[in-house]
């Protein structure tokens, strides 16, 4: 802080003692004034949503979202208090800062779960997980919570607008999660870690079975099986991928694959005999 003296000339009139008591009036005000700066102003709900609302349209989610928070903040008894709410999850969504996002339609749901809108944030947040799905040789976390969302959105409103879509989404999330077991139970296979890789083709088959992961996940257990010469435990699964996928070419080798086990214990016997 810099401080100034000024000389004082007493006169009759007494100016001088007056500019010096305004002037510093004027640097205490202008003191106050820049320690308030970050102060929010309160602002009618109607202004600060048309802004926020502005922003969403000029392409700045973020600066739109912090402003809808300003309106619930602000106004929270007002009608558009709620809808502030939804809007600013769905700007946190918009800039891709889907952590934010789902944290604010958590909060949505909690309060209003018989809203209008409910179904639409169940939606939106599991576009938030969705759109994060990563390759099957990465973390599932992701493919595992938008499932849980759109599974959610399904169970609690079927008849909504965005069942449809979140089915289709469902099938894309299941098959990709159907897809991380494979890749697994690939593994374990090629390291002839057989029973591990069992569980995970099992996996497959009882949890995801409408994937098209299916028939395969069927001809791996035949060779898992057949790898520990489980023969008759592979001849009911060859007959299971016969009878549901009798067309598929991995049922063609699983056929194969056994008689030629088959086969080849029959040639040892035939050498041990003689």
């Amino acid at each position: 802080m810099v401080v100034y003296i000024f000389p004082i000339r007493h006169n009759r009139s007494g100016k001088c003692y007056m500019v010096l008591i305004l002037s510093l009036k004027i640097v205490f005000l202008s003191s106050c004034t820049t320690q308030n700066t970050n102060q929010v102003i309160e602002r009618p709900v109607g202004q600060l949503y048309n802004e926020a609302m502005n922003f969403l349209e000029l392409g700045e989610p973020q600066k739109a979202a912090r402003i809808f928070l300003e309106v619930d903040r602000q106004h929270p008894h007002s009608i558009w208090a709620t809808k502030a709410q939804l809007m600013a999850a769905y700007a946190f969504y918009e800039g891709g800062k889907y952590d934010d996002a789902v944290t604010a339609l958590e909060r949505f749901i909690l309060l209003h779960p018989d809203h209008r809108d409910t179904a639409y944030a169940y939606y939106i947040k599991g576009l938030c997980h969705y759109e994060r799905l990563a390759d099957v040789a990465l973390d599932q976390k992701n493919a595992l919570l938008a499932a849980d969302s759109l599974r959610d959105l399904m169970l609690r409103f079927p008849y909504s607008l965005y069942a449809r879509d979140s089915h289709s989404k469902l099938d894309i999330v299941i098959d990709h999660l159907a897809g991380k077991e494979m890749s697994i139970g690939r593994f374990y296979l090629q390291f002839r870690r057989y029973p591990a890789a069992i569980n995970r083709f099992k996996k497959v088959v009882f949890t995801y079975q409408t994937t098209a992961y299916t028939p395969e996940a069927l001809h791996r257990l035949v060779e898992s099986y057949t790898a520990l010469g489980l023969l008759n435990e592979a001849r009911k699964v060859v007959a299971i991928l016969g009878f549901n996928f009798p067309g598929s070419l991995w049922y063609q080798d699983s056929y194969d694959l056994i008689h030629r086990h088959v086969e080849s214990l029959c040639l040892k016997r035939e050498n041990n005999t003689v």
